[in-house]
């Protein structure tokens, strides 16, 4: 009887020891095939949402193809019907574009073969037809501008790429039905994919409720690993701040570096500036011995044009880049030296107005030297026999953003502003100065009288870095 029992009993144990076992076996075994389920409905889902990225960015490049395709036919009517140099920039970006999401469009479809022999189709046609719209801007540029006009049907309204534009469209719609079908796939597939994550979660807490006991022997081990770790811890963060500390020394050094470095510069520009400055002194001392009025002009024009440099040497200043300075800091302060140049016979007062417009530093003396020419000829034709006035400098943008100098005065002026510019060393060398920096200097009169001289410089700012 007793051993009977105590089998019972032993049978009993074993029982009860088997049930998690297979309860555990159970819920990894519905967690798994669940978790199986999921993939393969988010794999099917992956698969069309990565079909639908590619259709989307498909219909997006082939109708920016269509808009570079009508931006191209604008241009090349805009330019057969005004021979404006504006259209055909427009017609050269435009090409660049047709070009761009024709590869893009190409990139797009490559994996479909039907599609990419359709957009090949395509985009080989859109070349032929790109063929036929620059035919008619090389008669314009040949100056044949009838055989041009004939060309593209002005009085029919005939349009060279009509027929690729369609071609697109149509690939559009197509597009947009696919997306739509793709959509409705996966609309359909996420009531199956929500059931099955549901049943992973069931079986998960489940699961999870099951090898909680065995959990808390984990968290023991993970005190033990922590402790581990939070002294290895403390042994890096030893080790960054010795890091830390190389890395501020490096700087420093970089930075007394980088000062020592701008302070050569400044005294190299200050050194040039007093050289060139004993020029114009040396010049000053043959100028008092000549004896010829004409080699005494010369002379004393040749001196303050090396005046005007050694001043703007003197005066540069560059930025935090070494590579850049400002236009109110430097050309205000070779205001100041032009003013102090100024006779004292002519009372003659010089005033600026200067935005704090970012120059390239290399740039910086050759514009101190354009403003110095420009206020000496002022002041040599503007106020004859001792007549007072003003001359005002001003370096801002115009409504189109261009950096512009304007130098005005209230003088005795000129009749025919047409022929200045022509002629003279004053003359060549503003026209030069000018050139350089993309700009063309205007003689006009001024309202009041006088003589203002207008020179646009797109070329004086340094270009931004694309990123």
């Amino acid at each position: 009887m007793a051993t009977a029992m105590e089998t019972g009993i032993e049978k009993h144990n074993k029982a009860r020891a088997v049930r998690p076992v297979l309860a555990i076996l159970a819920s990894l075994t519905l967690v798994v095939l669940a978790v199986m389920a999921s993939l393969a409905l988010m794999q099917g889902i992956n698969e069309q949402i990565d079909d639908m990225t590619r259709t989307y960015e498909g219909r997006n490049q082939a109708r920016e193809l269509t808009l570079a395709i009508a931006d191209a036919e604008s241009a090349q009517l805009g330019y057969v019907l005004t021979a404006g140099n504006g259209f055909r920039e427009l017609y050269a970006r435009a090409l660049g574009g047709i070009n761009e999401h024709a590869l893009s469009l190409k990139a797009v479809v490559a994996r479909t073969p039907l599609q990419a022999d359709r957009v090949k189709t395509i985009v080989d046609d859109i070349d032929l037809r790109v063929t036929e719209l620059a035919r008619a801007m090389d008669l314009m540029r040949a100056q044949q501008t009838v055989e041009a006009r004939a060309l593209i049907n002005i009085e029919t309204g005939g349009r060279t790429m009509d027929p690729a534009r369609l071609a697109l469209e149509q690939f559009i719609g197509e597009e947009n039905q696919k997306l739509l079908a793709r959509k409705d796939n996966i609309d359909a597939t996420r009531p199956w994919l929500v059931a099955t994550i549901v049943v992973a979660l069931v079986g998960a807490v489940v699961l999870v409720f099951l090898l909680l006991l065995r959990a808390q022997r984990e968290v023991r081990v993970l005190a033990h690993d922590r402790r581990l770790l939070r002294s290895k811890n403390e042994i890096l963060e030893g080790q960054v701040r010795q890091r830390t500390l190389a890395v501020e020394e490096a700087r420093m050094h970089a930075e007394r570096e980088r000062q020592r470095v701008e302070t050569l510069l400044q005294d190299t520009n200050h050194r040039i500036g007093n050289s060139l400055a004993t020029v114009s002194s040396l010049l000053a001392l043959q100028l008092l011995r000549s004896t010829s009025e004409e080699v005494r002009q010369a002379l004393d024009a040749a001196r303050s044009r090396v005046h005007a440099i050694a001043a703007a040497h003197r005066r540069l200043r560059l930025g935090g880049d070494m590579e850049t300075t400002t236009a109110d800091d430097f050309l205000d302060a070779v205001l100041q030296d032009l003013a102090g140049s100024v006779p004292d016979k002519m009372a003659v007062k010089l005033a600026g107005e200067i935005d704090p417009i970012e120059i390239k530093a290399r740039d910086a003396t050759t514009i101190g030297i354009l403003v110095g020419e420009l206020v000496t000829n002022a002041l040599k034709h503007a106020f004859p026999d001792g007549r007072g006035g003003c001359i005002d400098v001003q370096l801002k943008r115009d409504p189109a953003g261009i950096p512009t100098l304007s130098v005005s005065d209230n003088g005795v002026g000129i009749e025919n502003t047409a022929q200045l510019g022509e002629s003279g060393l004053g003359s060549v060398i503003i026209k030069q100065l000018a050139r350089q920096f993309g700009g063309k200097a205007t003689y006009e009169s001024g309202a009041e009288g006088g003589l203002r001289v207008i020179v646009p410089l797109p070329g004086i700012e340094p270009d931004k870095a694309v990123g």
